[in-house]
């Protein structure tokens, strides 16, 4: 008898799996999110005590306006700069990712094992920060936008291309053999006929990297340096120097930033694993 008959057959076994799984989630995620709601609602005094106890009264919209209006709006500016590197940086890696993991798996020639090498090796080699931040002041786009775009392009790159190419591979020739015979070129056959198809790793991708980017702090702080390029990463960054003993703007500011990706995360999250999963499964 394999070990899912076993447990089938021992339904106690299930109810003290499923309550250890809940307890686990709770102790990891729902107490550390509750102890920064709490917290961020308390005054100054009550939140020095960094105790998890319950607010003697409730100052939510007091912090809120504090943390927006502190350093000039710069919480408002890192909001509009995240937003603008998480669209640009993700649409990048969903075309790139999905065109490269096409001709990967559908071309094979003498360079697929030399790219698939170079594929791999960024997923294993760290990045190198300062011949990165040296070629991008060579091309004039240090402490620019665009030059953090591509940053993240190129770091996440790799673990999109793997997975399109294992979606790609589930994927019927016939089809593009039957496009090809209606007169369809390459970037008509890839645009019109495949991608759509690519709907269900596509979501994976773009919220899985979106969270990534979203809430990077390393690429921001090494490549895109001063206040009014600062994302919503790094108001933290600069804000525990100004609120070192204000402990309750300072857990806002985490709270504010800690909601949009949460959301995401919360409406997409059956979507990711069935991205993940649908290679499996169909191959």
């Amino acid at each position: 008898m394999s070990t899912a008959e076993l447990v089938n057959h021992r339904p106690g076994r299930k109810w003290v799996l499923s309550a250890v799984a809940i307890i686990v989630s709770i102790v990891v995620f729902v107490i550390p999110f509750a102890f920064i709601v709490l917290t961020a609602v308390k005054d100054r005094t009550q939140s020095a005590d960094l105790s998890f106890s319950w607010p003697h009264q409730f100052r939510f919209v007091q912090n809120f306006i504090e943390v927006v209006e502190a350093r000039d709006y710069m919480l408002v500016i890192a909001f509009i700069n995240s937003t603008i590197l998480t669209v640009a940086s993700v649409t990048g890696m969903v075309v790139l990712a999905a065109m490269a993991g096409f001709v990967l798996q559908r071309r094979k020639s003498r360079w697929n094992g030399f790219i698939n090498f170079l594929v791999l090796a960024g997923l294993i080699i760290p990045p190198a920060v300062v011949p990165t931040i040296w070629v991008l002041q060579k091309l004039g786009m240090f402490k620019t936008m665009p030059g953090l775009i591509l940053i993240e392009i190129a770091y996440g790159l790799s673990f999109c291309i793997l997975l399109f190419r294992a979606f790609v591979a589930t994927i019927p020739r016939e089809l593009d053999e039957a496009a090809i015979i209606d007169g369809a070129g390459p970037l008509r056959l890839f645009f019109q006929v495949v991608f759509p198809l690519l709907r269900s790793v596509i979501v994976t991708v773009v919220v899985v990297q979106s969270v990534n980017v979203f809430n990077d702090f390393v690429n921001p702080l090494y490549f895109l340096p001063g206040d009014q390029n600062a994302t919503v990463q790094l108001t933290l960054y600069n804000f525990s120097s100004q609120f070192t003993t204000q402990y309750n703007l300072l857990f806002m500011d985490i709270l504010l930033i800690t909601i949009p990706p949460l959301i995401m995360f919360l409406f997409f999250n059956r979507q990711i694993v069935a991205g993940l999963t649908s290679g499996a499964i169909k191959g």
